[in-house]
């Protein structure tokens, strides 16, 4: 696990971007208070998704309004079709810790 931030650094609603040995992760905090680590380049047109809207548990990406679950990183709306991977999020304290997936992609 890595220390990507302070809870404090997150806004209530949205996702910042962090760089985690070399991997651009966008790290959100949904609607529901919940935070959640997933990439942050969007499947479809390779673009910061950290830069987009969170709405409930969603992410939707700035350019095309590709949408992706935070929980499954599974595209909800077009024209992504391409899931992102998601990362392991753990709340110690006031300091958000990520794991990288396995099968997050190469910076």
């Amino acid at each position: 696990m890595i220390r990507v931030c302070a809870l404090a650094d997150l806004p209530e609603v949205g996702a910042v971007c962090a760089e985690l040995d070399g991997h651009r992760v966008a790290i959100a905090r949904d609607s529901g208070g919940e935070v959640h680590a997933v990439d942050d380049t969007c499947s479809h047109a390779q673009v910061s998704l950290s830069e987009g809207e969170v709405e409930g548990r969603t992410i939707e990406c700035w350019l095309h309004g590709s949408r992706f679950d935070l929980v499954t990183g599974r595209p909800t709306g077009l024209p992504a079709i391409t899931p992102i991977a998601v990362h392991e999020v753990l709340i110690d304290g006031d300091d958000v810790y990520v794991e990288l997936a396995d099968d997050a992609a190469t910076a």
